[in-house]
């Protein structure tokens, strides 16, 4: 009985699936935000701009290996 090592995977198929991973994760992260309310009632565009930058960067580092 042979098993498929991480070797034998094409590695389109690792990007892909890599690919897929990462925006699972960021998708989960921004739920979890949306999940929990603001304790400040007014959001302004330097925390809209905060949150953005904190989702893409989540994003590059969830894509490193």
């Amino acid at each position: 009985m042979q098993f498929d090592t991480p070797q034998a995977t094409p590695p389109a198929f690792r990007e892909d699936l890599s690919d897929y991973v990462a925006n699972l994760q960021l998708h989960m992260t921004l739920q979890a935000r949306n999940l929990v309310p603001s304790l400040s009632g007014s959001g302004d565009s330097r925390e809209a701009l905060l949150h953005q930058t904190q989702a893409t960067f989540e994003k590059y580092v969830s894509r490193q290996s």
